[in-house]
């Protein structure tokens, strides 16, 4: 019970952030880019081949509002890092060693 109590504050803190603080912490959140826009490089920079996909540039593509394009991006971004980490602890957990009968 306990186990399951900090799983859901876990859960809901990180959505919290993810979703709501996130956007508070920079307004550019990739430091490589800004560094590379405020020395001139990114002006050769070519477009992504997945400058298309449904979450480029930490929004979510169709979303028009900046706000909650990047607040789902980042609730996305956590079930798909609890999924991925989730199913990696659950196939190399530690098995309890077989009881003899």
């Amino acid at each position: 019970m306990k186990n399951k109590r900090f799983l859901v504050v876990f859960l809901l803190v990180s959505l919290v952030l993810a979703g709501i603080v996130s956007h508070y912490a920079s307004s550019s959140p990739d430091g490589l880019e800004k560094v590379a826009a405020d020395k001139g490089i990114s002006a050769k920079e070519k477009d992504h081949s997945l400058k298309d996909a449904p979450f480029a540039d930490y929004g979510v593509k169709g979303v028009g509002n900046g706000r909650l394009s990047g607040g789902l991006a980042g609730i996305a971004g956590v079930g798909v890092v609890l999924l991925v980490g989730g199913g990696a602890f659950w196939l190399l957990r530690r098995r309890a060693p077989a009881r003899d009968a």
